[in-house]
């Protein structure tokens, strides 16, 4: 691959550059839970808004990112590559980091400072039933390419059994569902 391949833009333009970044920093600001919970948004807007990727590539690069080594956010800097190169990864990361880093800094200095409040307390408590909701809503999304698969239902279903029953590494599970998808092929 040439400098030039690599920097390119996969036929996009820095318009659609700075609409990529934009959308991520606003869902930077509503990724409770981590950038993961907003896989669903994510999906909907590179593939069904604007078909820069196929269900399948979203998918796939989800899957290839959770399973490497590394932060869970390797994801949006994996669906910025396949959109735009490294001008899509470089817009990607700074939209989803840029924004929340701000305001977590400055809500981390507010609420240690009053940890023991109330009202602090009502709206930490209060994040766990949202976090869940986009977890499974991103599960949701994820399962998009096969859900009308049966066999693919049950795996999904039993690695949700196991994750909540068991203490098993969720890296065991993963390999499961690789080697289920290998076993397929």
């Amino acid at each position: 691959m040439t400098v030039a391949e690599l920097l390119s833009l996969r036929d996009l333009g820095w318009g659609d550059v700075l609409a990529l970044g934009l959308h991520f920093a606003m869902l930077s600001l509503l990724a409770v839970g981590g950038a993961i919970t907003t896989a669903p948004d994510m999906q909907r807007w590179l593939v069904g808004e604007r078909g820069w990727m196929t269900d399948a590539q979203f998918t796939t690069g989800v899957a290839i990112a959770q399973a490497a080594p590394g932060p869970n956010i390797l994801f949006v800097a994996v669906m910025g590559w396949q959109v735009a190169g490294v001008a899509g990864l470089l817009a990607t990361m700074l939209g989803i980091m840029g924004p929340s880093s701000l305001v977590a800094m400055a809500v981390g200095r507010f609420g240690r400072r009053r940890a023991d409040a109330l009202p602090m307390r009502a709206f930490t408590a209060g994040l766990t039933p949202l976090t869940l909701g986009l977890l499974l809503s991103t599960g949701w999304v994820l399962t998009a390419p096969t859900r009308h698969e049966w066999v693919a239902g049950l795996l999904v279903l039993g690695t949700v059994v196991v994750s909540v029953r068991t203490k098993l590494s969720p890296m065991w599970l993963i390999a499961a569902g690789a080697a289920a998808g290998a076993w397929a092929l």
